[in-house]
């Protein structure tokens, strides 16, 4: 993103500038020009300092300072320049502009401020929209680089590591559909990179585009060594296509070759948990804690299939161990959180989030459970449960604003307590970050009738699209009842039986 024509453009627009009667002659400045475009840097610095002798006050000249100097490396002379530039004329475009080049190359946060008002001025300038998107990134703020990044899109087209930072931050914040088309940007750019096709891959299994991710994965998959991290992927995406079988065989393989890697063992876990084969879930961990058995994922994962077989005393230990394996980490807590709900035991829940609560006051999760808890246990309107259910959601909102469980819990206390507005407002933000919360939409619809707001046509577009998601919901069930997973010889091996 280096203006390589930066020195020339500069020159042209300064020596067309007029400030006043007591400026340099029109030959001086085109001398000055001259030697610029002639990368005589040393000469022109030379012309430059003779000017401004007689006119110091001409933000010009600084300017053609600050270029002189950047051309000969000297970029703290160049800063110099162009704030002396800008301390006659705040808002001179060349200075701001030559001064965040600089400091946007030095990996500077300052110039954040000058590219601000360059957009002032020129709010369309994809130069300065591209800059301050790298820079965002840089300081792990992809909301606002996203930003930026949208309104540079014909520039950052020919730089793939630009192009990479935007598709990483769409992935960020879970805008996997919008990431896509920049990941194939990427992968136009090096058809024969293999973390590229990843990648897409990546984004395309996020977005549950599963078909489009197995094709995508198919030159590595054709590798006659491929890479583990690859097969894991393509079992989630041809599982994504209902090839539940073939997920099944692309992940086993990826187990074999790379048999201590637990994300591997909680994929067939889930795998196990999503076809109802818990046992042979369990079965697969198993396996990983005699190669990893300090993993606190697999003891989750275990947990998480022993409650589902109602084996609560089994399941209850490993989340124990998973916390005193990693006491950092609220994952054991949470697991075991659920799993007490799941049994009804709704105070010995609260009390354990509570608990985590108060060594992780920023988990956002844990303030959903919270809430969650809390409806489960009755909190009717007005009461105190009612109050710090409310409270409990909105701060899990606060701490990660995409967080979409917690607008359905505040879609539904508002609407039981007679706010259908404010409910409308959380079931709106709800699908705004998942079209397909059906309990968003159905809240909605409720919302919408209660407080007569809606028009009929607007209800009867949203009551036509909750069905459809229920009868695709009811399609993905059956398809996921369709295979059970199953053992058939004392080698424990997973495999796929329809």
């Amino acid at each position: 993103m280096k203006r390589n024509c930066l020195i020339l453009l500069f020159a042209v627009q300064l020596a067309h500038a007029g400030f006043g009667q007591s400026a340099p002659r029109a030959d001086s400045l085109q001398a000055i020009q001259s030697a610029l475009r002639a990368r005589d840097f040393s000469q022109a610095l030379e012309l430059t300092h003779s000017q401004l002798q007689q006119f110091p006050q001409d933000p010009r000249l600084w300017t053609f300072e600050g270029l002189a100097f950047a051309g000969l490396k000297k970029s703290s002379e160049a800063l110099t320049a162009y704030d002396k530039a800008l301390t006659i004329s705040p808002s001179y475009l060349p200075a701001l502009q030559g001064a965040a080049q600089l400091e946007f190359e030095g990996g500077n946060v300052h110039a954040i401020p000058r590219l601000e008002r360059i957009l002032q001025q020129l709010p369309n300038d994809p130069t300065s929209h591209a800059m301050l998107a790298v820079l965002a990134y840089k300081q792990h703020d992809c909301a606002t680089a996203v930003k930026h990044f949208a309104q540079s899109t014909q520039l950052i087209s020919t730089q793939p590591r630009a192009l990479a930072e935007y598709a990483a931050c769409l992935i960020d914040l879970e805008r996997p559909s919008e990431a896509i088309p920049v990941f194939k940007q990427i992968v136009a750019h090096f058809p024969g990179d293999p973390r590229a096709r990843y990648d897409l891959a990546v984004a395309e299994v996020a977005a549950h585009q599963g078909k489009d991710a197995v094709e995508t994965l198919q030159p590595l998959l054709q590798s006659k060594d491929p890479d583990t991290d690859v097969l894991d992927l393509a079992s989630s995406a041809y599982e994504d296509t209902g090839d539940t079988p073939k997920a099944v065989e692309l992940l086993r393989h990826a187990i074999v070759l790379n048999p201590r890697k637990a994300k591997y063992y909680v994929d067939f876990a889930m795998l196990s948990f999503n076809h109802q084969s818990f046992q042979v879930g369990v079965d697969m961990v198993n396996v990983g804690l005699k190669e990893l058995p300090n993993a606190a994922s697999l003891y989750i994962a275990r947990g998480i299939l022993y409650m589902q077989m109602a084996e609560y005393d089994k399941g209850e230990a490993d989340f124990a161990m998973a916390t005193k394996i990693d006491p950092s980490q609220a994952s054991g807590a949470v697991a075991e959180s659920m799993a007490l709900i799941q049994q009804s035991n709704l105070d010995q829940a609260l009390a354990t989030v509570e608990s985590q609560l108060s060594s992780n006051p920023k988990e956002a999760f844990l303030y959903y459970l919270k809430a969650q808890i809390l409806v489960q246990k009755g909190a009717e309107g007005g009461s105190a449960e009612f109050k710090e259910a409310v409270k409990a959601a909105t701060r899990a909102t606060e701490l990660q604003s995409d967080f979409v469980l917690p607008r359905d819990i505040l879609g539904s206390l508002y609407l039981k307590s007679g706010q259908p507005e404010l409910a409308i407002e959380q079931c709106r933000l709800a699908l705004h970050g998942n079209p397909s919360d059906q309990e968003a939409l159905y809240h909605l619809i409720q919302a919408l009738r209660q407080s007569g707001k809606g028009s009929k046509a607007e209800i009867a577009e949203l009551v036509q699209k909750l069905a459809d998601l229920r009868q695709h919901s009811r399609e993905q069930e059956a398809s996921a009842n369709k295979y059970k997973l199953y053992e058939p010889d004392k080698t424990k091996t997973a495999t796929p039986q329809q």
